[in-house]
This record gives C-alpha cells, sequence and structure tokens, in this order.
C-alpha cells in the first residue's frame, strides 16, 4: 500500500471509529425522521375534551350563528355578564368553575359596533377557540351587510365570482415527454441541497484545519514526516476525511429513508394536509382520502425531477468543493501554533463560502440571472450556487464549465496549500503573517 494510502486508511478509520461519529451518525437521521413523522402524528392526535362557553348575547340575534361543534359547545343564557362575574367569584360554587371553559359577551350589534365582542375566562383561551368565533361572527356580520345592500341574490352572486386557478406546470423533455413539475418543489430541493453542501463544506473542511494543528501542535507531525512526504501527508488527511463525510452522508441518506419510510407507513393514513388556519378557521380535518390524494400530488411532482442527476451532481460539487476548501484549511493549520491564530487566516477563506449560501437563496429564485450564473462559475462559490440552480435545468454545458473550472482550481489550490504545508509544519514559535505566507508561496 503506498504512503497516501495508509494516511487515508489511518484517518479514516480513527475518525469513523470515534464514539462521536458514531452517535452523530446513528442519531441524526432519527432525528431528521422525527421531524417528518412528528408533525404526522401530531396531526393524527385530537382533543378530546369538550368545552363549554356560555354566551350572553344583549342582541338576542345570534343564536343560530354560534353553531357548536364536536369540541365547542355554546350555551345562551339570559343571565347578565355581572351577575356570572359573580357567580364565578362566589367561593360556594367554586366546584362548577371547570365546567366552564369561557364567557362570550356580545354588548351591541356587531352590524353596528364590531369590536362589541368580549371573551371572559380564567384560564388563557387558545388561538383556535378565538378564531372559531371570529369566523363565525365575521360571516354573520358580513352577510347583515350585503344583505342592507338590498341587491337581489348579492351573496351568491359573490360565491359564485370566487375563483382558485390551479396551476399546472409541465416540462417536456428532448423526446417530447411530458412530466409534470412544481417551482415550489424546485425551490425546496435547490435550497435545501445548497444548505447541506455549505455544512459539509465548513464542517470536515474545519476538521482537516483542526487535525493538522492538533498533530503540529502535538509534534507528532515531526515523527510522520520522517516517514512521508509533507504533501502525501496533506493529501492523505484531505481523502481520509473526505472519505468520512461520504460515508456519514450514506449512512444518513438511507437510514433517513427507512425511518421516514416506516414512519410514513404507520402514520401516512392519518395525516391530516389541511393548512392550520383552515382548521382553526372551519373546525374541519381533511378525510383520508383527500391526504391519499394530496399525497400522490406530492409524489407526482418529485417524480418531475431527475434525483439521479441531482445526486451524481451533489457528489461531485461537495467533492470538488470540499478538496478545495480542505486544501486551504489545510495550509492554514500548518501555518500556525494556535486556535487562535487560525481566525485571522480562515476569515478570508470561510467569507466566499458565506457569501455564495446568499448568492444561493438570490439563484434559486433567479436561477438564470448573471449573478447566480457567475455565482456559479467562480470556484469558490460554484459548489452552493449550482446546486441551488440544477433543479431549475441547467444547460450542461454551464455545468461541465463549472465543473472544469472548480477541479483546475482544486488542482491549483492543492499545489499552492502543499508549499504552504511544507514549510510551514514544521515551523514552530514564529507569529506568521500574510507576507510571510507569501514569501513560502515564492519558495521553489
Amino acid at each position: 500500500m503506498s504512503k497516501i494510502g495508509i494516511i487515508i486508511q489511518r484517518e479514516y478509520v480513527s475518525r469513523v471509529m470515534k464514539k462521536s461519529f458514531l452517535l452523530l451518525t446513528f442519531l441524526t437521521p432519527i432525528f431528521m425522521a422525527a421531524m417528518i413523522i412528528l408533525p404526522m402524528w401530531i396531526t393524527t392526535l385530537k382533543d378530546e375534551t369538550v368545552k363549554n362557553i356560555v354566551v350572553v348575547d344583549n342582541t338576542r340575534s345570534l343564536r343560530d350563528v354560534l353553531k357548536s361543534s364536536e369540541q365547542y359547545t355554546f350555551v345562551f343564557t339570559d343571565t347578565s355578564i355581572d351577575d356570572i362575574r359573580k357567580e364565578r367569584s362566589d367561593k360556594t360554587t367554586s366546584n362548577k368553575k371547570n365546567e366552564l371553559s369561557a364567557v362570550l359577551y356580545i354588548s351591541e350589534d356587531l352590524v353596528e359596533n364590531p369590536n362589541a365582542v368580549t371573551i371572559y375566562s380564567e384560564k388563557q383561551i387558545n388561538v383556535e377557540l378565538k378564531s372559531y368565533i371570529a369566523n363565525q361572527l365575521n360571516n354573520y356580520v358580513r352577510d347583515k351587510k350585503l344583505e342592507a345592500l338590498n341587491i337581489q341574490d348579492l351573496k351568491e352572486k359573490i360565491e359564485q365570482s370566487k375563483s382558485n386557478i390551479k396551476i399546472t406546470t409541465i416540462k417536456w423533455d428532448s423526446s417530447g415527454k411530458e412530466k409534470e413539475g412544481s417551482a415550489e418543489m424546485a425551490l425546496i430541493i435547490g435550497m435545501v441541497s445548497a444548505f447541506l453542501i455549505y455544512i459539509f463544506i465548513m464542517s470536515y473542511g474545519s476538521q482537516v484545519m483542526s487535525g493538522v494543528l492538533q498533530e503540529k501542535t502535538s509534534r507528532i507531525v515531526e515523527v510522520i514526516i520522517s516517514s512521508v512526504k509533507p504533501f502525501e501527508l496533506m493529501m492523505g488527511k484531505i481523502i481520509g476525511i473526505a472519505l468520512v463525510g461520504l460515508t456519514q452522508f450514506t449512512i444518513w441518506i438511507v437510514f433517513t429513508l427507512i425511518l421516514t419510510g416506516i414512519g410514513t407507513a404507520i402514520f401516512g393514513p392519518g395525516f391530516n394536509t389541511s393548512s392550520m388556519s383552515e382548521a382553526v378557521q372551519m373546525g374541519q380535518t381533511v378525510s383520508e382520502g383527500d391526504s391519499a390524494e394530496m399525497i400522490s400530488k406530492v409524489m407526482t411532482m418529485l417524480s418531475g425531477f431527475d434525483f439521479v442527476k441531482v445526486s451524481v451532481l451533489f457528489l461531485l460539487y461537495f467533492l470538488g468543493g470540499y478538496l478545495l476548501y480542505a486544501s486551504l484549511f489545510a495550509a492554514i493549520g500548518s501555518a500556525v501554533d494556535n486556535e487562535t491564530d487560525t481566525q485571522q487566516f480562515s476569515m478570508p477563506i470561510t467569507l466566499p463560502i458565506i457569501f455564495a449560501l446568499f448568492i444561493g437563496i438570490y439563484a434559486s429564485q433567479s436561477p438564470d440571472s448573471a449573478l447566480a450564473f457567475w455565482g456559479s462559475m467562480i470556484p469558490f462559490t460554484s459548489p452552493v450556487v449550482m446546486m441551488a440552480r440544477v433543479p431549475y435545468d441547467v444547460p450542461m454545458w454551464q455545468i461541465l464549465l463549472s465543473l472544469a473550472v472548480l477541479v483546475g482550481s482544486f488542482i491549483a489550490s492543492t499545489w499552492l496549500a502543499g508549499k504552504i504545508y511544507r514549510t510551514g509544519i514544521l515551523m514552530y514559535g514564529k507569529k506568521v503573517s500574510w507576507k510571510e505566507l507569501w514569501k513560502w508561496l515564492r519558495v521553489k
């Protein structure tokens, strides 16, 4: 086995066998699957407690307006609000307090005074109850105002004039075959891919810098350098940590898919896809058939994307971006003696990748703009920006050009970083400056 292979094996095995790696690798997919499954499970839960609301209606016109539901029961009373308040404060009736959730008081005609509504309660009421009452009262006031206009069948005409336009997007491939697409799904896929690239590059790149710095400060590197060349050591460390990242990422994908599939099979049939606002206002839930239809719709939209292409490009841009930044992080780790000194050198390196995330957000909304194009060509930003653009069917020549520039930049950065690494790895006790680094680069 070559010396670089031995170093790669050492870096890979030593990191993969750590308890922190094992815990993070296997707990992360459980956490990610839980983030998907829990909302499904929560929507299947229902509050079985029936809340009783006493209604004091001075207008005596809302008895048929406030309709009870499975969760809320409205009880109209002729008792005044003052008598109810006095009764609730009476200690002798304290055993009845739990029977009443709230008191709804309508003091005046709501058409004339929309603010003449007050809810009294001993405990803070929830948003759902307030919205449920407000929705019914708003509908009542609206109908009364429409009636006052004295236009025949006005309400029916307004209802008929309402529309809910749904735009279906269809993509044509080179053979003319049609596939349903989704601008929203493209946005989500692009942003998730870009963010994951950003996280992985920053995380594993900093691991390279920390590993180099740790070996240098502990003087272990002096023993290692006696057997291998500095450049071989640097490349072995970079490739070894890259394999660790790929291993972790692969396990995450497999475990997340398995756990999500199990959770969807268990909770999927009861998954309520209605929006929260509709549930609050109407007090209704979507049937299982509607849920199944929504899930089928999502799967149809996902089928319009080439996930094999997205996955392959994700892997290529992750490797290219990581190798580019990891070589620079390795050079920084070799040039300094402690963590504090790394800040002045790592900031100029991390700024482009942070800036790339902002460009990626813009590119996911305007994938064909000039900023998005150049952001996906510049090697320091292309891994993040191009992944944000990929779901929008970027021309292949742009992808190939971007990858070619990224690979060429990685080769150049590795050569430059190797010159810094060769000099700095055995240098101790000297405060390194940018001027000093420039001298190291000029050494032949």
